[in-house]
């Protein structure tokens, strides 16, 4: 048994619940023992995400290892243009944080983002909310993307300047849950964050048959990032009674839808502002011819036409169905020739820039014939110097030995003639005969007989 409930005290119309995108609503997460969320696809590396009775835990804290991932997925589109989407959420981890939680409403989510952030994301088509710790702000962020499948994040720098709608939030370590509440109506596209208002938009219109999303990745150091609540409503009675039946008749819920459509397209958008589309040829106005591309007309059995004005009420269904898809075609290729021009431009600049490097390549090509011509004179340096040192050490060798020569040979000539020794000796000898003949006639005279007179 599904149950809907009535969120919103005061508002115009009640909201009902739209089970096969929402859950935690009801008390559990997932029925009892199930390591699945029902109509959610779970992604984790390395890890699965941990289901635990009132939470989902998409990226673990310490003592679990960090570079985590996570994500969790709606296997069912949104089909309503009005809605609200609760986030309940809390985020808790060391003293400086890192990592990051993403809330997404694209075109084949599952495939195309995967468990990817917004700084690792290729090319996707619809809206990304960011929740992170980045540049100057030290207390966190929120902040919102949009893409019409042209740019591919991760390979763009300066991501944060891209949002067209922030606010800060200091989120982490606040012991409690929070809640993110994003708002789609006829008029604007608004974000809150506990109840207080964190950005709008009045040019901004998510079209349908895009997918729930939320992914998580952590640091080195990790955060702990659970989802308590993820609740998607609409005030649309029909998205009530779809929600019922679901799985049965696909006609009749086409019939229902095309309905709806026709409603949303008589209903005023107010101001005389025209909601944007996000599209593959880019972000365009939302009108009615754009819708109705979106979807074809179900097929009618022609023998459940049996009058003449059911006849001409079909045909003439279908001939504005022609029509608009045939206007459509004519502006979409309108809008494919600008976005061809901008292509153009861009290359142009690339080429611009390109045309730059291959000059600084010439200037290299100059640099290296330089550094070949330097080569050249070092070494003809070096041969010239190793040279002029031989010749020198040979002269040296030359002049040396001559010289050595002649003064060993002078010297070996002085010492065969005679020298002073001999009259050294002379002399010596000579006083040492005078001495001791003084040292005689003293000893002699002594001992003489004295005369006394």
């Amino acid at each position: 048994m599904r149950f809907s409930w009535s969120l919103l005290a005061g508002a115009a119309h009640a909201q009902y619940i739209i089970n096969e995108l929402s859950f935690g609503y009801g008390g559990r997460i997932a029925p009892e023992h199930s390591r699945n969320i029902p109509h959610f696809h779970l992604l984790g590396s390395p890890y699965q995400p941990e289901i635990l009775s009132n939470k989902l835990v998409l990226t673990p804290a310490a003592p679990a290892p960090g570079n985590q991932r996570g994500g969790a997925w709606a296997t069912m589109s949104l089909d309503h243009p009005h809605w609200v989407a609760d986030v309940d959420f809390r985020v808790s981890g060391p003293e400086r944080g890192g990592g990051n939680l993403n809330i997404w409403l694209v075109k084949d989510g599952l495939h195309d983002i995967g468990m990817s952030s917004v700084y690792t994301a290729g090319r996707f088509e619809g809206l990304v909310l960011v929740l992170d710790v980045s540049g100057s702000q030290s207390t966190g962020s929120l902040r919102g993307y949009l893409n019409d499948g042209i740019k591919e994040f991760r390979s763009l720098t300066g991501i944060d300047s891209l949002a067209f709608g922030h606010c800060d939030f200091s989120y982490r370590n606040l012991g409690r849950p929070s809640q993110i509440k994003i708002q789609q109506t006829n008029r604007s596209f608004r974000v809150d964050i506990d109840g207080n208002f964190c950005f709008a938009s009045d040019d901004v219109f998510i079209p349908t048959g895009y997918h729930f999303g939320i992914t998580a990745a952590s640091a080195e150091v990790p955060d702990s990032m659970e989802i308590f609540k993820f609740v998607v409503m609409t005030d649309d009675g029909q998205g009530q009674h779809q929600s019922h039946e679901s799985h049965e008749h696909h006609d009749q819920q086409q019939q229902q839808q095309q309905q709806q459509e026709q409603q949303d397209q008589q209903r005023p958008m107010g101001d005389g502002q025209t909601p944007v589309r996000i599209t593959r040829a880019g972000i365009v106005e939302d009108t009615p011819e754009g819708r109705a591309y979106e979807k074809d007309l179900p097929d009618v059995d022609a023998n459940t036409i049996t009058s003449s004005k059911a006849q001409f009420a079909d045909l003439h269904s279908r001939l504005q169905s022609v029509n608009h898809h045939l206007s459509t075609i004519f502006r979409q290729v309108a809008t494919s020739d600008q976005v061809g021009e901008k292509r153009h431009e861009e290359v142009s600049i690339q080429l611009g820039q390109l045309k730059g490097f291959l000059s600084k390549l010439d200037r290299l090509e100059m640099i290296e014939d330089k550094l070949e011509q330097m080569e050249r004179d070092m070494r003809s340096l070096h041969n010239e110097l190793r040279q002029s040192l031989t010749n020198t050490e040979q002269q040296l060798m030359y002049h040396v030995t001559g010289h050595l020569q002649g003064h060993h040979d002078k010297l070996a000539e002085e010492l065969k003639h005679p020298g002073h020794a001999r009259l050294i000796m002379v002399i010596v000898g000579g006083q040492i005969f005078l001495a001791c003949s003084y040292f005689i006639y003293k000893r002699r005279k002594a001992s003489s007989p004295k005369k006394y007179l």
